[in-house]
């Protein structure tokens, strides 16, 4: 727990620290919240500021814009991390909060990683937030809906802030170059190309994207008249990467993922992972990547191996709680296994056909015997009428209709010959079968 002081000397802090924005003109990015108009900053600049919920990956400014907010409301400023505290430190602060408001101040209390928080943590502050003694404004990386309290998120605004893109971050490097409080009082010499570099490299992250800038610069070659310059070299040995990184139009972006993609699709493992390892090794965030393994898994494998999918779900999270550069072994392991997995596209064949014909025929009434019948005017009109419960008859299926008419013998899901949809294949004769058999039973 720490109260911090917005003017505080910033001799020697980090270069992220020195440039930390002060108002809402220096911050860059969520300008779906933030610029001109938007909610967020119409509630900032009308001191309405309520207690609200900062949803986000890191770097992308949930302490700054915290601290803008509270210099911009002449609010105490109250950092308050959820992993160093306990009830004891809430207490304390609850306390500190209710004086200021005695002396008509206002109190932000700023948690960052609040989904850290147990129950009975999260609990103790509700009376303050309900009460007004605090504002509480808190940070997460993890879906609020999920990690924090339902009667405490019910008090609370969500945001949802977005990884900064690299547009965003070459222009906060740009500014960290020409601003007194970063190297504005010195020649640099760095191509705006390096500068993307670092950008892709920080993907999507502020901290990580200048305190990289900083490390280059500080590692850049000093000439007699004290001018430094950043060599490709030093880029590369600062962020270990080679020069592998997208162009900025991002072309080879969707080039890199489609070759992935068809290298699976090909059951080639060897292309597959030289292609994943080029778009990790360039910055690529792993969650997009294991994002496109999990499509791949219902696109192109399917029921051919179920186990596919599973496979993805699981290289995702493994992505999620751990990050690079652990996760990429996880990703080699699920796209190995896509490309040597049998192939079926059956499932999207089966839901684009459904889909077309969904679009044309949206207004198709539901059948009358397979609506729920929960009242009783629905009862008498006929809902639920002829509706069989499969699990009260033998083999637990019946010969019900449950298209509507217009779409009776309409097939959309047609196994391939491969893998385990063979198995299904016979399945689905099968019932097919006994179904036309049993017609009019």
């Amino acid at each position: 727990m720490e109260q911090i002081n917005l003017f505080e000397n910033e001799i020697a802090q980090p270069l992220a620290a020195r440039l930390r924005p002060k108002d809402l003109d220096e911050y860059v990015g969520q300008e779906h919240l933030l610029a001109e108009g938007k909610v967020l900053r119409r509630l900032i600049e009308s001191d309405q500021v309520s207690s609200m919920i900062f949803w986000g990956p890191p770097g992308v400014g949930k302490t700054t814009l915290a601290r803008i907010i509270a210099n911009r409301t002449k609010a105490a400023f109250i950092d308050f991390s959820a992993v160093t505290s306990g009830i004891k430190e809430i207490k304390q602060v609850m306390q500190q909060a209710e004086e200021n408001r005695k002396f008509g101040e206002k109190t932000i209390l700023f948690i960052d990683e609040i989904h850290r928080f147990n129950k009975a943590q999260q609990d103790a502050f509700l009376p303050f937030v309900e009460k007004g003694s605090i504002i509480l404004i808190g940070a997460t990386t993890e879906n609020p809906s999920f990690e924090i309290n339902g009667a405490l998120l019910s008090r609370c605004k969500v945001f949802v802030l977005q990884a900064l893109t690299a547009d965003d971050l070459v222009k906060l490097l740009k500014h960290a170059l020409n601003d007194e409080r970063g190297f504005g009082g010195q020649e640099i010499n760095i191509d705006e190309d390096m500068l993307y570099m670092i950008a892709n490299f920080a993907n999507g992250d502020a901290r990580t994207a200048l305190s990289t800038l900083e490390m280059v610069i500080l590692n850049g070659d000093v000439d007699k008249k004290g001018v430094t310059t950043v060599t490709k070299e030093t880029l590369e040995q600062c962020i270990s990467k080679k020069s592998l990184l997208y162009d900025k139009d991002g072309e080879e972006h969707y080039n890199l993922i489609s070759a992935l993609h068809k290298s699976m699709r090909n059951s080639d493992p060897d292309a597959a992972v030289y292609w994943l390892a080029r778009m990790l090794e360039a910055g690529e965030d792993p969650l997009y990547v294991a994002r496109r393994v999990l499509r791949f898994g219902a696109e192109d494998v399917g029921l051919a191996d179920p186990r596919a999918m599973e496979i993805g779900v699981a290289a995702y999270q493994a992505c999620h709680f751990i990050g690079m550069p652990e996760c990429t072994v996880h990703l080699t392991e699920a796209v190995v296994y896509m490309s040597m997995a049998p192939k079926s596209n059956a499932m999207e064949a089966a839901y684009m056909e459904a889909r077309d014909d969904a679009v044309k025929m949206m207004a198709e009434p539901v059948p009358l015997n397979i609506r729920n019948g929960v009242t009783k005017l629905m009862k008498e009109i006929g809902y639920g009428k002829g509706y069989k419960y499969a699990h009260n008859y033998e083999g637990h299926i019946t010969s019900m209709q449950c298209l509507p008419d217009s779409l009776v013998g309409r097939e959309y899901f047609r196994p391939s010959d491969n893998g385990l949809e063979v198995k299904y294949k016979e399945r689905l004769k099968q019932i097919k079968d006994w179904k036309k058999a049993h017609k009019d039973d």
